[in-house]
Formats: C-alpha cells, sequence, structure tokens
C-alpha cells in the first residue's frame, strides 16, 4: 500500500510498506486554526513573559542562540572525514548540529538530484556518524540530502547558519574536479542556491601506505568556522559563491598555511599526494598550492 501524505510543515512524503521517501515540498498546506485555543495560549504566553519565566513570540535570541550548522558528505554518512569533522563541531557547545547525508557513497555526483537509477529513490531513514552521532540518511545524492534537511529537518524561518560539507576522502580541486564533478562541492553548490552559506571541504590523498589526515581537515575547519562565525550568525555571509577549502594529509613536515587561490585550468596533478616539505611559495593555483603543502581556500561560483 502506497501512503502520501503532508507534515505539518508542508513536506510531502510517500509511504510504502515501511519506508519512507521525501518528495518535495508542497505548495500549500491548508491549516484549520481554533481561534479560541489560540486566544488561550497567547494569554498564557503574556501571563508568563510578565512573570519574567519564558519569552514568546519571534523575540531576537541571537545573542545567545547557537550557531546552526548542517552537515553532509559525498562519501556516505558512515564515512571517517564525516564523522571527523562532526565531532569536532558538537565539542563546542555553541555549535547546533544537524547531519544529513547519503546513506552510501555518491562521489563523483555534482549536483545531481534523484530520484534516479545514479542517486537513488530518495528513501529516508534514522542513522548516525562513526562515532554514534545522530544523522539522517537518504537513499539519494549530496544534493538531495540538502534539499531534504532544508526542507524537513528545520522549522520554518529557522534554516541553518552555514552548510558544512565533506571532510571528503581526497581532494577537490581544479576547474573540472572541483567545479563540476565533486559531489561535496555540489552539495554547498546546492545550499547556496538555496539561500544558506556554505564550505566544501576535503582531505588531500596521503602517500601511499600513509592515512588520511582528518585531524588536520577537522582543525582547519574550525579555523574557518570561527574566523566566519560573527557573520554568519549576523546572516550577512555571501552566498553568491562557496569556499572550497583543502587540506594536505603530510606524511613529513607540516601543512605550511593557508593560501587564497584560484582554480586550476587543467587536472594535471590534481590527484596527486602533497609534499608538505616543499620550499614553493607563491603558487599559481589549488592544484600546486595542494601539492606543496598549503591549505587552499577558493571561491567557486555557483552557476
Amino acid at each position: 500500500m502506497v501512503t502520501r501524505f503532508l507534515s505539518g510543515a508542508g513536506q510531502v512524503f510517500v509511504r510504502s510498506g515501511g519506508r519512507l521517501t521525501y518528495s518535495g515540498r508542497a505548495a500549500y498546506v491548508p491549516v484549520m486554526v481554533d481561534r479560541a485555543w489560540v486566544g488561550l495560549l497567547a494569554g498564557c504566553c503574556a501571563a508568563l513573559l510578565a512573570a519574567g519565566t519564558i519569552g514568546c513570540g519571534n523575540d531576537d535570541d541571537s545573542g545567545s542562540r547557537r550557531l546552526r550548522i548542517l552537515v553532509t558528505n559525498d562519501d556516505g554518512v558512515a564515512a571517517e572525514g564525516i564523522d571527523a569533522v562532526v565531532e569536532a563541531l558538537v565539542a563546542d557547545p555553541d555549535n547546533d548540529v544537524v547531519v544529513s547525508a547519503p546513506d552510501g557513497n555518491r562521489s563523483g555526483s555534482g549536483d545531481m538530484m534523484g530520484p534516479s537509477q545514479r542517486c537513488g529513490d530518495l528513501a529516508v531513514t534514522s542513522s548516525s556518524t562513526k562515532s554514534g552521532y545522530p544523522a539522517t540518511a537518504i537513499n539519494g545524492c549530496p544534493a538531495d540530502a540538502v534539499i531534504y534537511a532544508l526542507d524537513a529537518l528545520y522549522p520554518a524561518g529557522e534554516l541553518p547558519d552555514v552548510v558544512i560539507a565533506g571532510i571528503n576522502q581526497g581532494q577537490n580541486v581544479s576547474l573540472l574536479i572541483a567545479g563540476s564533478i565533486s559531489g561535496t562541492v555540489g552539495a554547498a553548490r546546492t545550499a547556496a542556491r538555496a539561500g544558506v552559506p556554505a564550505l566544501a571541504s576535503s582531505q588531500g590523498a596521503p602517500q601511499p601506505g600513509a592515512e588520511f589526515d582528518y585531524p588536520a581537515g577537522a582543525a582547519a575547519v574550525m579555523s574557518w568556522l570561527e574566523e566566519h562565525r560573527e557573520a554568519l550568525m549576523a546572516g550577512v555571509v555571501s552566498h553568491s559563491s562557496v569556499d572550497n577549502l583543502n587540506i594536505p594529509s603530510c606524511s613529513s613536515g607540516a601543512i605550511r598555511g593557508t593560501v587564497v587561490v584560484p582554480l586550476a585550468p587543467e587536472t594535471d596533478g590534481a590527484l596527486s599526494a602533497q609534499n608538505c616539505e616543499s620550499s614553493l611559495i607563491e603558487p599559481r593555483d589549488d592544484v600546486e598550492a595542494l601539492n606543496n603543502g598549503f591549505i587552499t581556500l577558493t571561491a567557486i561560483p555557483l552557476a
């Protein structure tokens, strides 16, 4: 039996057997309101407010509220990279973290959306990250996970202050890879198109036999977040582009700093391991900078 129904916030869901599938937001949801109850609730709220017990309505609490952060990725909800960044984010009590990600690997899906053979049927399930943080998993692409979260996981008028995509397993550099192929960047772009500032974060591939340095990636994301926290809380960060952050995995040496660089026009060297003992200065683009041990920061347009 297939049942189609609306949530109170206007999301459209389809239940077939035991599977719940998200299928978009309704254009209009009729709501019946009992005026007597509205009056009673308003009177109670006013009395409590006068007594200093609570705040009511749309009081501006931006000075004390937590930063609302939506985290997604393209490697899947159980991947190590998203786990690393979520654990770093939730360690800060000033962050309110929601996780919505594909239920499996959707690398290279760009900003594709389902339902489709490539993305999935958009079935939604409760899940968790590798360390056990609660998450929503969607049988869809990263863009689907973002759209679902913005529509179904946040109350109307309380969208996230920022979307963080990643940390991806492997770098996303160069015009072709970061600009078209990356599902991590695609998720960030999808958020920005919906009016939410976004960061795409990726961990560079290490030398053979070495491990991805996700702690370094998480530290770089947290540094970016703290630099932008005040502006994000104030809602003044631009969403006309997304920031693309790539972090080296140094098998020897150490990360050499952060540079703001353009996307490389070609993919030569875009999948190479990083040399953190390099002495190169003033790299030309994101590929050269990452391969020579720098964290790269690049603004990527939405088109």
